[in-house]
């Protein structure tokens, strides 16, 4: 039961952070693996900071996973704008 819950949760933070990032979108299975890598970043940047998640249960983790992708994207959007000598 908890791999469902973090497939959900990865699936909804995924295609959020893709939508609010301008992006296309990684298909189906990209976008859970970004909500999932957004998940374990957004926790690890939400304890760094001292920050209580938002919300509670699912709501939260989505909260959560959601900054994270949307941090994680940002990067990856970043490295790839980046001039290849």
């Amino acid at each position: 039961m908890a791999l469902l819950t973090w497939i959900i949760v990865g699936l909804v933070a995924g295609v959020l952070a893709t939508f609010v990032m301008g992006g296309v979108g990684y298909g189906i299975l990209g976008d859970i693996i970004v909500g999932m890598v957004g998940a374990v970043l957004g926790g690890w940047l939400f304890s760094a900071l001292g920050v209580a998640s938002p919300g509670g249960g699912m709501i939260g983790a989505i909260i959560v996973a959601f900054v994270g992708a949307l941090v994680l994207l940002a990067i990856v959007k970043a490295v790839r704008r980046t001039p290849r000598v």
